[in-house]
Protein backbone atom coordinates (compact mmCIF):
# COMPACT_ATOMS: atom_id res chain seq x y z
CA UNK A 1 0.00 0.00 0.00
CA UNK A 2 2.66 2.43 0.64
CA UNK A 3 4.41 1.82 -1.96
CA UNK A 4 1.59 2.14 -4.32
CA UNK A 5 1.42 5.71 -2.61
CA UNK A 6 4.92 6.24 -2.68
CA UNK A 7 4.94 5.47 -6.87
CA UNK A 8 1.68 8.01 -6.91
CA UNK A 9 3.53 10.59 -5.59
CA UNK A 10 6.66 10.33 -7.86
CA UNK A 11 4.47 9.66 -10.93
CA UNK A 12 2.49 13.39 -9.77
CA UNK A 13 5.64 15.32 -9.50
CA UNK A 14 7.59 13.95 -12.61
CA UNK A 15 4.30 14.42 -14.59
CA UNK A 16 4.40 18.74 -12.75
CA UNK A 17 8.48 18.49 -13.86
CA UNK A 18 7.84 17.76 -17.23
CA UNK A 19 4.22 19.98 -17.66
CA UNK A 20 7.03 22.84 -16.28
CA UNK A 21 9.59 22.33 -18.83
CA UNK A 22 7.28 22.40 -21.71
CA UNK A 23 5.89 25.25 -20.47
CA UNK A 24 8.84 26.83 -20.81
CA UNK A 25 10.17 25.37 -24.13
CA UNK A 26 6.74 26.39 -25.54
CA UNK A 27 6.93 30.35 -23.88
CA UNK A 28 9.90 30.60 -26.66
CA UNK A 29 7.81 30.48 -29.58
CA UNK A 30 4.31 32.93 -30.31
CA UNK A 31 1.48 31.04 -29.80
CA UNK A 32 -2.08 32.06 -29.85
CA UNK A 33 -5.36 30.01 -29.09
CA UNK A 34 -3.57 27.30 -28.39
CA UNK A 35 -5.84 25.06 -26.56
CA UNK A 36 -2.77 22.81 -25.13
CA UNK A 37 -0.51 25.95 -24.05
CA UNK A 38 -4.17 26.99 -22.48
CA UNK A 39 -4.31 23.86 -20.25
CA UNK A 40 -0.44 23.96 -19.43
CA UNK A 41 -0.78 27.75 -18.11
CA UNK A 42 -3.78 26.50 -16.31
CA UNK A 43 -1.66 23.59 -14.55
CA UNK A 44 1.30 25.40 -14.04
CA UNK A 45 0.30 28.59 -13.14
CA UNK A 46 -0.74 27.87 -9.24
CA UNK A 47 2.93 26.84 -8.75
CA UNK A 48 4.51 29.85 -10.20
CA UNK A 49 2.12 32.47 -9.06
CA UNK A 50 3.28 32.21 -5.84
CA UNK A 51 7.30 32.28 -6.66
CA UNK A 52 6.85 35.64 -8.82
CA UNK A 53 5.81 36.65 -6.29
CA UNK A 54 7.78 36.57 -3.80
CA UNK A 55 10.71 36.93 -6.56
CA UNK A 56 11.55 39.90 -8.68
CA UNK A 57 12.21 39.22 -12.54
CA UNK A 58 15.57 40.23 -12.94
CA UNK A 59 16.86 42.29 -15.61
CA UNK A 60 20.10 40.27 -16.71
CA UNK A 61 18.53 39.55 -20.51
CA UNK A 62 19.17 43.91 -21.39
CA UNK A 63 17.46 46.44 -22.24
CA UNK A 64 13.73 45.78 -22.14
CA UNK A 65 14.44 41.78 -21.52
CA UNK A 66 13.46 40.03 -18.18
CA UNK A 67 14.57 36.79 -17.38
CA UNK A 68 11.98 35.04 -14.89
CA UNK A 69 13.49 32.66 -12.63
CA UNK A 70 10.76 31.70 -10.94
CA UNK A 71 10.44 28.18 -13.23
CA UNK A 72 13.95 27.31 -11.95
CA UNK A 73 12.95 27.68 -8.29
CA UNK A 74 9.76 25.80 -9.01
CA UNK A 75 11.99 23.05 -10.25
CA UNK A 76 13.98 22.56 -7.28
CA UNK A 77 10.87 23.08 -4.32
CA UNK A 78 9.19 20.30 -6.30
CA UNK A 79 12.13 18.17 -6.21
CA UNK A 80 12.91 19.21 -2.45
CA UNK A 81 9.27 18.41 -1.60
CA UNK A 82 9.15 14.89 -3.30
CA UNK A 83 12.29 14.08 -1.76
CA UNK A 84 10.96 15.66 1.64
CA UNK A 85 7.37 13.16 0.98
CA UNK A 86 9.11 10.17 -0.53
CA UNK A 87 11.50 10.05 2.38
CA UNK A 88 8.76 10.25 5.19
CA UNK A 89 6.60 7.62 3.43
CA UNK A 90 9.52 5.78 3.14
CA UNK A 91 9.88 5.98 6.81
CA UNK A 92 6.24 4.60 7.25
CA UNK A 93 6.93 1.93 5.56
Amino acid sequence: MIFALIRTVEVFFTVLYIMLFARIILSWFPMSNNRLLDLLYAFTEPVLAPIRRLVHRSPLGGPGMVLDFSPLIAFILIRLIRNVLVGFLIGLA
